[in-house]
């Protein structure tokens, strides 16, 4: 197992004021972390998810990403804003720090919110959703880690994304 590590979160959320979804994942992995962007490991799923749920091509540069999310209206950020982790894995996360997700809904129109797997979904439940006055849907996770999910059976559960469920 990797040694554990405090780090900080290292790149901000995407929205813009069209912005009425938002996903939270937990925290960066190693690969989102070199990349300097979201869900930067190829074998995610996450890129080709969004793509195909929103029937469009799918997005290969930090850019393409970020304006396929902005013109779907869907923001996307982390619910961990620092934390000890050893790696990637969220199982290993110690001594979290929410990130400010109240701050994000004043600034869009927010009226959903999905976790992409367990831990974001943990971690916005027990500090953030009080102060949001929203809950969160949990979503299972697209990382490559959750291989019990097949692309399919995780594109049918992601569905309600687009039917506002």
């Amino acid at each position: 197992m990797a040694e554990y590590m405090h780090l900080v979160h290292c790149f901000e959320p995407v929205y813009d004021e069209n912005s009425r979804v938002l996903i939270l994942g937990s925290f960066p992995s190693v690969k989102s972390r070199e990349e300097g962007f979201y869900y930067g490991h190829p074998r995610n799923r996450f890129w080709r998810l969004i793509a195909e749920l929103y029937g469009a091509p799918l997005p290969q540069t930090t850019e393409e990403k970020t304006a396929l999310l902005k013109a779907c209206g869907v923001a996307l950020w982390d619910s961990i804003a620092e934390c000890d982790i050893a790696g990637s894995d969220d199982s290993s996360i110690k001594n979290a720090k929410a990130a400010d997700i109240a701050g994000l809904l004043k600034k869009c129109p927010i009226e959903r919110i999905y976790a992409n797997g367990a831990a974001a979904a943990r971690v916005y439940a027990k500090f953030q959703q009080e102060r949001c006055g929203m809950s969160a849907v949990t979503l299972p996770s697209t990382s490559p880690a959750n291989a019990a999910w097949s692309f399919e059976r995780l594109k049918t559960a992601w569905e309600r994304v687009t039917r506002g469920e």
